[in-house]
């Protein structure tokens, strides 16, 4: 099992979370929410309204998320849905915990203890220069106050 953060639509009540409770993809368990310890920009960008983790590490915000403990299965169909290598890479990142849930085993118990887990996160080192611009954010919502509700793949 790998843990994985999520910043963006992945998340509970955000428009692709469907994917994170499909069996058939593979197995998403939730941990826990939390931060990044180092700031990243996080922006709304492209004509679909996409959340993209700038991968800048001392700028913008500490990004706030979800923590998943994922299957190899639900790992290597993460990477195909988020376009890995080209549009988001797949990297560690320290998260600090900010509420832990998965109290199974003494390994995550110490990790919430201490207050900080390694976790792989999709950022994007791909990104037009414009982008570094854009409005930066410290948590993201489909439907939030920005206005820039996220486009479906379906919808495309």
């Amino acid at each position: 099992m790998a843990r994985v953060f999520v910043y963006g639509t992945l998340k509970k009540g955000q428009p692709n979370y469907k994917h994170m409770i499909n069996t058939a993809k593979g197995l998403a368990k939730f941990q826990g929410r939390g931060r990044t310890v180092e700031k990243y920009p996080l922006v709304i960008a492209g004509k679909y309204n996409i959340p993209y983790m700038l991968n800048i590490p001392g700028t913008g915000h500490h990004v706030a998320g979800e923590i998943y403990s994922v299957d190899d299965q639900m790992l290597q169909f993460l990477d195909e849905f988020e376009g890995c290598p080209d549009m988001y890479q797949r990297t560690l990142m320290r998260i600090k915990v900010m509420e832990w849930e998965g109290k199974g085993n003494a390994g995550e118990a110490r990790a919430a203890d201490e207050g900080i887990v390694e976790c792989f996160v999709y950022s994007t080192t791909t990104y037009p220069p414009e982008w570094v611009s854009l409005p930066y954010h410290d948590s993201y919502d489909s439907s939030g106050k920005h206005g820039l509700s996220y486009v479906l793949r379906e919808s495309r």
